[in-house]
């Protein structure tokens, strides 16, 4: 299939809307088809896709537009891919809003959806580029021109998105794994032992899991711990299974939930034993979702980032945003952002909270001439006379106290990080910060260990006391409702596939939606204030 562009969206003398009364007319210009097909639609580049089809002449492709359109049009509305092709049939709003009026017959089929899914996350796969995002974030900017917003404030969060599976026990991810595999291995004519058969039987699963509770769970997980060996043997010594998920996620168990002891004999990992207990095996389903604490609660899944630019008429609009195991760190995401972006114009800020914070983040944001600004504090809190110790650029040597004496002596330790200065004792001695400051006062001179670290969170301790940073907190709660949208409306934790680049995927078009929803608003407004300009 090769890729033409959808350039061809003149009207036809066949067109539907032809058809229509004035009164109809007027509703479908007042409906959100109207703001999706002049403002989002124009918006998405269709050239980015091009590398999903071939180059070679051969039958054109399905206008690619007209599926990146009918996919946020999908999450918008909260319909499926069977609704979304009907609706596209019989609904004009769709035809009017996907610029497919003149067709003679809509180019959406009921596979045509899935399977352009399917090209983006194979070409994702092969070459580790996301599309999608690449698609969403470019249509984000074209928008914000319309909506008068530039990044020059910005707002960044963070949403635990849950992962569509059940939290296993222990037992029932042994049986599962087990069971996979031995169904794979009686598909491929390998016969098994007798003792393991019965894990193709049907009901075999609530036999082993809910009819033996007289049995110790540890017991029966040991026995299919072993069962499991047996199975890994067999695999090995034919290698017909290497290629199998099944194979590979079962040898994933047994390396991550059990150990080998000296005298050759397997057995289960201890809950201190585990390494890396956020990233273990939780689900065969989805084999990528992670575990983790956050807030007071526990979460299995997926992380997604946002990234809120707002104007200066109030109007917000998401910019960007990241996709991720839960475990990524939000520090993490703003350096991520911070090393793709270009320089910003003056005076730009980007406004989040505490887990963003980080001299590294702090130092990447001022190359890039935007001031981070971090509205809640983590970690120990430094004494705040440090904010008016005196630092060299590289934040090595300490050159003044909060007294303005320069140390006699001052070398950098890199192991932790810090600058260890030593004082005259007259210096140190009658100063009114010295059981504050707490120096080691030796037998000729007095040592004092600081950091540039502690120097730059004692500034921050300092600034979170002004009115100006009481403005920018009250500005970043604003993006606190992006989570919640997300969620409520767009049901970012129902999201129907496993795994982090199929989620991404659909994260990625609720994402767009969302955007388009926060256009709409914009353009309703945009239209009642003409109305009461008009009447007035």
């Amino acid at each position: 299939m090769s890729f033409v562009k959808n350039d061809n969206q003149q009207l036809t003398l066949l067109d539907s809307t032809f058809n229509l009364t004035e009164r109809e007319k007027r509703m479908l210009e007042k409906s959100w088809a109207k703001t999706f097909a002049d403002k989002v639609f124009p918006a998405i580049d269709e050239d980015i896709f091009s590398v999903l089809y071939s180059e070679k002449a051969s039958r054109p492709n399905t206008p690619v537009n007209v599926i990146v359109g009918a996919l946020i049009l999908k999450e918008a509305l909260n319909v499926t891919d069977d609704e979304i092709v009907e609706a596209m049939a019989f609904d004009i709003r769709y035809q009017y809003a996907l610029h497919t009026t003149s067709f003679k017959e809509q180019p959406i089929s009921d596979r045509t959806l899935s399977r352009f899914r399917a090209r983006v996350l194979s070409y994702e796969t092969e070459h580790d580029v996301d599309l999608i995002h690449e698609c969403v974030v470019k249509m984000a900017k074209e928008i914000a021109d319309f909506m008068n917003i530039t990044p020059d404030k910005q707002r960044m969060d963070s949403l635990m998105v849950a992962a569509n599976i059940r939290n296993l026990s222990l037992l029932e991810l042994f049986y599962t794994c087990v069971a996979n595999l031995c169904k794979v291995m009686n598909e491929r004519g390998t016969e098994l032992p007798e003792e393991q058969h019965h894990y193709i039987e049907k009901d075999d699963y609530n036999k082993c899991i809910y009819h033996k509770r007289d049995k110790d769970a540890t017991e029966r997980t040991i026995t299919v711990m072993k069962d499991a060996d047996i199975l890994v043997t067999i695999c090995d010594s034919t290698g017909d299974f290497d290629d199998t998920s099944e194979y590979q996620l079962l040898i994933r168990l047994l390396k991550e939930r059990t150990i080998i002891d000296d005298d050759g004999t397997r057995r289960l990992r201890q809950k201190e034993e585990v390494e890396n207990p956020s990233e273990v095996l939780l689900n065969p389903s989805d084999p990528e979702a992670t575990f983790r604490y956050k807030a007071g609660g526990k979460h299995l899944g997926y992380v997604g980032n946002v990234v809120e630019s707002v104007g200066e008429n109030g109007g917000s609009l998401i910019t960007d945003y990241d996709y991720q195991q839960n475990t990524y760190a939000d520090n993490q995401f703003m350096k991520d952002y911070l090393n793709d972006q270009n320089t910003f114009s003056d005076d730009s800020i980007i406004v989040a909270d505490g887990a963003y914070s980080g001299e590294e983040n702090s130092r990447l944001a001022s190359e890039h001439n935007l001031k981070l600004v971090t509205t809640n504090f983590t970690g120990r809190k430094p004494d705040e006379i440090y904010a008016d110790f005196v630092f060299t650029d590289d934040g090595h040597y300490l050159l003044k106290c909060i007294n303005g004496y320069a140390p006699e002596e001052c070398r950098y330790d890199p192991h932790n990080d810090c600058s260890i200065a030593y004082f005259k004792t007259c210096n140190c001695e009658n100063c009114p910060f010295k059981e504050r400051c707490n120096p080691r006062f030796l037998k000729t001179r007095v040592r004092k260990e600081v950091s540039w670290k502690a120097v730059g969170r004692a500034k921050q301790l300092q600034y979170m006391k002004t009115e100006e940073f009481s403005e920018y907190a009250k500005f970043r709660n604003g993006v606190e409702a992006i989570p919640s949208l997300l969620r409520r409306r767009y049901h970012v934790d129902k999201i129907p596939v496993h795994g982090k680049h199929r989620t991404r995927l659909f994260f990625g078009f609720k994402i767009a939606a969302l955007d388009f929803q926060k256009l709409l608003d914009y353009s309703n407004g945009l239209y009642n204030h003409v109305q009461n300009e008009e009447t007035a």
